[in-house]
């Protein structure tokens, strides 16, 4: 698996590939230039997102899960960037409850690409389990637009 990584303003970011897709972004502290050139776009494509000038990524994915977490990844990137949907209301066009969303979207392995922060409890944010948890779901809703009342 390949690797690369760089710092964005939620602290470090790794993105690993295989086999041609991106299959992970990950929370880390190291630094390491991309040597492939789906990665070289794919850092391009979160710095360009940091820097507020891309909404929507266009890279090959392959997020690892079973077919219901596949399914939640697809309807967590038909959500378009500064909206949110609830764990319900993807649950509801899913034909299930809550709380498998909600371990879906825990279970996320390319979050900010595949966008798991823009999903939200009935209630408020919910949880997120990227480093800096909540206060990370946050900043990447207001960096956004996404939740209003947080601005």
């Amino acid at each position: 698996m390949e690797q690369a990584s760089f710092r964005s303003p939620i602290g470090g970011v790794g993105v690993a590939e295989e086999e041609g897709h991106i299959v992970q972004v990950t929370w880390t502290d190291r630094s390491e230039t991309a040597r492939t050139p789906l990665l070289a776009e794919a850092v391009a494509q979160l710095q360009a997102y940091f820097a507020g000038t891309l909404k929507t990524f266009d890279l090959p994915l392959k997020p690892a899960g079973g077919s219901l977490q596949q399914q939640v990844f697809d309807a967590m990137r038909a959500i378009p960037y500064g909206e949110t949907r609830t764990y319900g209301e993807i649950a509801e066009a899913l034909g299930t409850y809550g709380q498998p969303v909600g371990a879906a979207c825990g279970a996320n392995p390319i979050p900010i690409i595949i966008p798991c922060h823009r999903v939200l409890s009935k209630e408020g944010l919910g949880g997120f389990s990227a480093r800096g948890g909540v206060e990370t779901k946050i900043a990447l809703l207001k960096h956004e637009g996404g939740y209003p009342f947080l601005l």
